[in-house]
C-alpha cells in the first residue's frame, strides 16, 4: 500500500521534494552564487523530467479523489519538459535577478498544484489543485518588481483568476446540489439534462473558458502577458493552458458525456468567436507578446475544432497537438525571452533587420512562426490536419470551413513577423547576441520537435492508443 502511494504520487512527490531542496538552499543562499542555484535547478527539473519514465503504473487514491494512468503520465511528462525547457530559456533574465529561488520556489509550486488537477478524480481536488496553481502563478507575473507593468499584470491575473474560480465553485455548487456527488466516476448517472444542470454546465464552461483565453473571456490575456517577464508569459502561454486544457478534455468526455449534444454547439460557437477575434486582433500587434497572446488566443479556437470531435482521434489530436504548441510557442518565446533580457526590446520594429546580425536567433523564431501557422513540412501542419479531422467527424463541414478558412487568415500575421526579420532595412538593428549554452540548448530542443514530430507517425499513434484509457 505505502509503495502504491509513493509511484502512484510519484511526479507531486518529486515536485514537491525539488521545493523543499530549493527551501533549503535558501537557507544557506549566502554560500551560493546565482549561477550556482540555475545550474542546481536545472539538473534537479531534469532529473524529475527522466524519473517519469519509469515505475508507472495505473491506480486511484483517496477514495477515487486522485487516479493516475498512462495517458495522466504523459501528460505531466510533457509539462515537465515545458518546465525545464523555460527554465533552461529563462537562464539570460534570472542570472542577473536577485530572487532567483522564490521564482522557482513559486513556479513549481503551480506545477504542483496543475499536478493534482489532472489527477483529480473529483471536482474538490480539482478546485484545491486549481487553486495551488493559479496563486503562486500570479506572484511571478509581478516578478519584474521595478516595472509598474509587471504589478499590473499580477493584479490583473488576480482579479480575473478569482472570477473564473468563483464561477467553477457555483457551478461545481449547483452541480452537486443536482446530483448529490462530486466524484467523476458517478456523475455521468445522474446528468439528465435538466435546467439546473445546464446551467452548472455553463459556468463550470465559463470558468474553464478564462483559464484558457476563450472568447469572450480572453480579455485579461493581452496585459497579463505583456506585463509579466517574458519567461511567465511563456509558462502561461504554455504551460499552464496546457494543463486546463488536459482537465477540460478529461471532464467532458467523461463526466459530461450524456450532455454532448449540448456542449459541441457552445464549443462550435467559442472557437469560431475565439478564432476570428484571436486574427483580427493579432493582425495590429506591434508588440511581440501581445502578439503572442492572441496568437495563442487562436490556437485555443482550433483545439476547440478538435475538442468538438467528441471522439477518441479528438483527444488524441489535442495533446498530440498540444505537444506540438509547446514546442513552437516555447522556440518563439525563447527568442523573445532572450532578446528581451540581453537588449529590452520586444516591439516588431526593433526586429527588424535581425537576421543579419543575429541568423540563428532569426531562424529558430521563423520555425516556430511557420509551425504555429501550420505551414507544411513543420509538425505545426500535422497538428492544425488533425485537429481539423477529428472536429469534421461531427460532419459540421461550414464549421470546419471556417476553421481553415482562419488558417489561412493567420498566415498573414506570422508572414508579417517573418517579413520583418528578413527583409525590413533597420538603421538600428539589434547587435549581435551572445547566446549561453542552455538557452541556446533550449532553442535548439524547440527547433528539433519542430522539425521532426510530424514524420514520427508512431508518437501520435502511441497518444491515440493511450486516448482509450481516458
Amino acid at each position: 500500500m505505502n509503495t502504491d502511494f509513493f509511484i502512484l504520487m510519484k511526479f507531486e512527490l518529486l515536485v514537491a521534494v525539488i521545493i523543499f531542496v530549493l527551501i533549503f538552499i535558501k537557507l544557506a543562499s549566502n554560500e551560493w552564487s546565482t549561477k550556482a542555484v540555475l545550474n542546481v535547478v536545472n539538473i534537479l527539473l531534469l532529473t524529475n523530467f527522466i524519473a517519469g519514465f519509469f515505475l508507472n503504473h495505473d491506480g486511484t487514491l483517496f477514495g477515487n479523489m486522485f487516479s493516475t494512468t498512462k495517458l495522466v503520465e504523459l501528460q505531466k511528462n510533457i509539462l515537465n519538459l515545458g518546465t525545464l525547457i523555460i527554465s533552461a530559456q529563462a537562464y539570460t533574465w534570472l542570472k542577473n535577478h536577485k530572487h532567483v529561488l522564490e521564482f522557482y520556489i513559486l513556479l513549481l509550486s503551480t506545477l504542483l498544484g496543475m499536478f493534482f488537477m489532472i489527477s483529480s478524480g473529483n471536482l474538490l481536488m480539482f478546485y484545491l489543485g486549481l487553486e495551488l496553481s493559479t496563486i503562486p502563478l500570479a506572484a511571478i507575473c509581478n516578478f519584474d518588481l521595478e516595472k509598474r507593468k509587471s504589478s499590473e499584470a499580477a493584479m490583473k491575473l488576480i482579479i480575473s483568476s478569482a472570477f473564473s474560480s468563483g464561477l467553477l465553485l457555483f457551478g461545481i455548487s449547483l452541480l452537486y446540489g443536482a446530483t448529490g456527488t462530486l466524484n467523476f466516476s458517478e456523475l455521468p448517472q445522474h446528468l439528465n439534462g435538466n435546467a439546473l444542470q445546464l446551467f452548472a454546465f455553463i459556468l463550470l464552461l465559463a470558468g474553464f473558458a478564462f483559464k484558457i483565453s476563450v472568447v469572450p473571456f480572453h480579455l485579461w490575456t493581452a496585459d497579463v502577458y505583456e506585463g509579466s517577464p517574458v519567461s511567465v508569459t511563456s509558462y502561461l502561454s504554455v504551460i499552464s493552458k496546457a494543463a486546463f486544457l488536459f482537465v477540460f478534455v478529461s471532464v467532458l468526455y467523461n463526466v459530461f458525456k450524456p450532455l454532448a449534444n449540448t456542449w459541441f454547439n457552445m464549443l462550435m460557437l467559442l472557437s469560431i468567436l475565439t478564432m476570428v477575434v484571436g486574427n483580427l486582433f493579432a493582425i495590429r500587434q506591434n508588440n511581440l507578446k501581445r502578439f503572442l497572446a492572441f496568437s495563442s488566443i487562436t490556437q485555443m479556437g482550433f483545439i476547440l475544432v478538435g475538442i468538438s470531435g467528441s471522439s477518441q482521434m479528438g483527444i488524441a489530436s489535442v495533446i498530440y497537438f498540444l505537444l506540438i504548441y509547446f514546442f513552437s510557442n516555447l522556440g518563439a518565446f525563447g527568442v523573445i525571452a532572450f532578446v528581451s533580457a540581453s537588449t529590452g526590446k520586444e516591439t516588431m520594429d526593433d526586429y527588424k533587420g535581425l537576421y543579419k546580425t543575429n541568423p540563428f536567433l532569426s531562424w529558430v523564431l521563423t520555425i516556430s512562426l511557420f509551425s504555429l501557422a501550420g505551414i507544411p513540412p513543420t509538425a505545426g501542419f500535422f497538428g492544425k490536419f488533425f485537429l481539423i479531422m477529428a472536429g469534421a467527424g461531427k460532419g459540421n463541414y461550414v464549421f470546419i470551413t471556417i476553421a481553415a478558412l482562419n488558417m489561412i487568415i493567420s498566415l498573414y500575421y506570422y508572414l508579417k513577423v517573418v517579413k520583418a526579420i528578413f527583409m525590413d532595412a533597420n538603421e538600428q538593428p539589434i547587435e549581435k547576441l551572445p547566446i549561453n549554452t542552455l538557452p541556446k540548448l533550449a532553442m535548439i530542443v524547440c527547433i528539433t520537435g519542430i522539425v521532426s514530430i510530424g514524420f514520427i507517425h508512431p508518437i501520435y499513434d502511441y497518444i491515440y492508443s493511450l486516448s482509450f484509457g481516458l
